[in-house]
């Protein structure tokens, strides 16, 4: 008799557990209901971006919201905000100029910007007459098979604000182009450009004729480098022509990446000598009439050839280029820095790239290979030599960033981790330390604005605030004098911020990953002028969004914090098990987990509506903007680092939520998150299920040099006899394919000349050649962010986790009509 309870008991239980794990249906509906064409209708502005003006503290912006747009300006000295026009009014002026109807709630303008006079604007309203396009013979000539010589007349106007008169520009000044290849002087003197891998320049006078007809016979150029070629080019290198195009575009003018001196008689750039590097290529299957090749140089980790770094210096005083000396390390990079383009001429139509610097000196960076020791550096022009001002030294990799030119050039700010934590110094030009501006266990990101005459530097950091999600960013001053720290724009939320160029304003957007966003005006010193905005989700919440929420676990040595996000279904059910997703990215720029509300929601917030709990987590290695242990703990293990606590985090969510089920736990990640999903079946594969793994870098030794060689370390050995080598080992995905046991999707774009395809290829090969079953995509045509079928990817990847997570065997239709009911059908 007790034989029979037994058997009965142990019957109800593998009922029960039957009953837990039973298939479920994907909720397909749910997720296409907040499809990226349907989002864009239901998500407006979620932020206000200052237009600052250069005569007063006023800016101008636009925000958009269920009624419409609006266009307003601020005025802080009076703490005023008031339209810039009348929309229906304006809309009736528009129509009875350009003979289309328009109306006030729908009022489409673009390229709007303010005079110099500051109190008229002028804008472009597109029309739909239909005249000839002015460069319509110079597509026919490209393109004989070219039919659409027409397009939509645009009218250019004029609107004073004050007396609200509206004036059609008739016959506005020809717009200068905005030619690719032509790099401007500040003066607009000169425009310097490359040819057949050779630097020329023009005066403005044939620029101009360029401008009206680029193939002018008698423009007049003026060649100044003869020893140019291919892979030592002076000007023009990039990827993405394949070899039809290459050829094709081989005569034309293209941009040369040089900086201007502030006097526009000099001009600086780098030359890579890369003629010794190794080819890469990619195929263009869908080329038509036939497949083409893409052809490109791609220094890959551990690799002898690498390109060679030149610094060059030219002066049209002297008519004089010279190569400058500056050889320090080998195999070393140089990193060039212009000057900040001021808030106030965002809107201007050029905008000049000018050196860090003045006249007698420009600042630049050498680091070596290793990137343990980069030393920040000035030229003296006059003077002809390499001046140090500061050397960084670490036995880990060293991130800098720009430094800023204060005082006439007799001081610099330096941001550096020397203390493990990234903060401010005060330096003077000659590399004299006055002191460290900032410090303590927290980071600063970036410079604001630096006020010199009040000596106030104005900064952003993140994870000084006590009880608040260290990412979580705000606004900071301190005295170059030296002195206390002062928080401007407190709140537990991450907050953005635009100042203004004379430091006495800021625009602070700021929200949560679950709060509405909103904007406020404050002055320097921390007071709210008024509040702008808060954005308008009605039609979002209507749709039945919910808020995701932020929570935090422990790393697993148990006393690291990791925050994350976990997103639920909409038609959450308590009751029920759900299976568990993670969306990673391993760093180490980001962790891929969102601090503020976002409009991007396809990999998480969607996801998760098919019936899946989806999370998003941190882990030690993986963010910039933490400590400097923090950020280098993957180094040397560029692998596995993460991994340990993408499994503990799970663990952890599953003991606090019963609604959890951890025995049906899936990941996807794309590019770094694709090689972390696929290393996560293979190094946990009792754990991790389902995968889905988008562009991977699954081997790390034929991903480019400088990222691969960053993160995980290259070991520079140098002989009794003084030669220089680069030793690179590092651990690959396919090297321990033998241990998959769940299910998992590779997928990869066929052109991808970031993360090659040969990288998910060689997985599959691995695979294969180990005898496992898995499923393999390649999305033709297309690049490492899958371009226009990033829709197609995203319901492969939600029919993929609702089969193998939540049980559905049930084929969905051939056609994805979740797709197709967005697109009209017009034929």
């Amino acid at each position: 008799m007790k034989k029979v309870y037994l058997l009965f008991f142990c019957w109800l239980a593998i009922g029960a557990v039957q009953a837990q794990i039973s298939p479920t249906e994907g909720n397909y509906e749910l997720a296409a209901r907040f499809s990226p064409e349907k989002l864009k209708k239901m998500i407006f502005s979620t932020s206000v971006d200052a237009h600052w003006l250069k005569k007063s503290d006023r800016f101008w912006y636009e925000y958009e919201t269920t009624e419409g747009k609006n266009w307003y300006i601020v005025n802080p000295a009076t703490k005023s905000k008031a339209k810039l026009f009348d929309n229906d009014k304006l809309a009736a002026e528009i129509t009875k100029v350009v003979r289309d109807p328009f109306d006030g709630q729908h009022l489409d303008i673009s390229n709007l910007k303010f005079l110099e006079d500051e109190n008229t604007i002028e804008f472009k309203v597109k029309s739909t007459q239909e005249v000839l396009k002015k460069d319509w013979e110079e597509i026919k000539a490209k393109n004989r098979n070219a039919k659409d010589s027409l397009e939509k007349k645009t009218f250019v106007f004029r609107y004073n604000i004050n007396s609200q008169l509206l004036t059609e520009i008739t016959d506005p000044e020809e717009e200068a182009k905005r030619l690719s290849w032509a790099n401007i002087s500040p003066d607009s003197s000169k425009v310097v450009f490359a040819r057949h891998h050779n630097l020329y320049w023009m005066d403005k006078e044939n620029f101009l004729k360029a401008v009206k007809d680029e193939k002018d016979s008698t423009i007049v150029e003026h060649q100044l480098t003869t020893d140019g070629e291919k892979d030592y080019t002076y000007g023009g290198w990039g990827r993405g022509e394949d070899n039809v195009e290459e050829e094709k575009n081989k005569d034309k003018r293209k941009r040369a990446s040089i900086l201007w001196s502030d006097n526009s008689k000099q001009f600086i750039l780098t030359r890579s000598d890369a003629r010794e590097v190794k080819d890469l290529w990619v195929i263009h299957n869908t080329r038509d009439p036939r497949p083409t090749l893409e052809t490109y140089k791609y220094a890959m980790p551990g690799e002898k050839e690498q390109p060679i770094a030149e610094l060059y210096h030219y002066s049209f005083d002297t008519e004089k280029l010279s190569n400058l000396d500056v050889n320090t390390f080998k195999d070393q990079t140089i990193g060039l820095w212009s000057k900040d383009i001021p808030a106030s001429n965002r809107d201007d139509d050029f905008k000049p790239v000018k050196w860090l610097g003045d006249n007698d000196y420009f600042y630049f960076s050498i680091t070596s290979r290793d990137l343990k020791r980069i030393d920040i550096c000035r030229w003296n022009i006059k003077e002809g030599k390499k001046e140090i001002i500061v050397e960084e030294r670490s036995n880990t990799y060293i991130d800098i960033s720009k430094p800023e030119i204060i005082n006439n050039g007799t001081e610099m700010i330096h941001w550096s981790e020397r203390d493990g934590w990234g903060h401010f110094y005060l330096y003077g030009t000659d590399g004299t330390l006055k002191r460290q501006l900032t410090s303590g266990p927290y980071h600063t990101e970036s410079v604001a604005r630096v006020d010199e005459r009040a000596r106030m530097l104005y900064f952003v950091a993140n994870g000084r605030e006590k009880g608040e999600d260290p990412y979580y960013e705000h606004l900071y001053k301190v005295s170059l004098n030296g002195g206390a720290v002062t928080l401007l724009n407190p709140g537990d939320y991450n907050h953005s911020v635009s100042m203004n160029d004379r430091a006495t304003f800021f625009v602070n957007n700021f929200s949560r990953v679950n709060t509405v966003p909103a904007s406020a005006l404050y002055d320097n010193m921390g007071r709210k002028v008024m509040d702008l905005e808060t954005a308008d989700l009605s039609s979002l919440f209507a749709a039945g969004y919910q808020f995701p929420q932020p929570y935090k676990v422990k790393a697993d040595d148990g006393i690291t914090d990791l925050f994350g996000v976990m997103y639920l279904p909409f038609d959450f059910d308590s009751t029920k098990k759900y299976p568990i997703i993670q969306y990673v990215y391993p760093g180490p720029q980001t962790e891929a987990v969102n601090k503020s509300f976002g409009r991007s929601m396809d990999r998480i917030d969607r996801l998760a509506q098919f019936g899946f709990v989806v999370v998003t987590i941190g882990n030690r290695g993986g963010h910039p903007a933490r400590s400097k242990w923090y950020h280098n703990y993957g180094y040397g293990n560029l692998r596995d680092y993460g991994l340990a606590d993408k499994k503990a985090a799970v663990e952890q969510l599953a003991d606090r939520h019963a609604f959890i089920d951890k025995s049906r736990v899936g990941i996807h990640g794309h590019s770094g998150g694709g090689f972390m999903s696929t290393a996560a079946m293979l190094v946990y594969p009792d754990f991790f299920k389902v995968a889905v793994s988008s562009a991977g870098n699954h081997e790390n030794n034929i991903y480019n040099r400088w990222w691969s060689e960053k993160h995980h370390g290259v070991k520079e050995v140098v002989s009794p006899k003084g030669d220089t080598t680069f030793v690179y080992q590092i651990e690959r995905n396919p090297d321990i394919a033998k241990n998959l046991k769940g299910r998992l999707l590779l997928v990869t774009g066929d052109v991808d000349n970031n993360v090659h395809p040969a990288n998910t290829i060689r997985m599959a090969n691995a695979l294969i050649k180990a005898n496992k079953r898995f499923d393999f995509i390649i999305l033709p045509s297309q690049r490492h962010g899958f371009g226009d079928m990033t829709e197609y990817f995203f319901w492969r990847m939600g029919d993929y986790f609702v089969q193998h997570l939540l049980g559905d065997n049930t084929p969905p239709p051939v056609d994805m009509l979740e797709i197709q009911r967005e697109i009209p059908k017009t034929k």
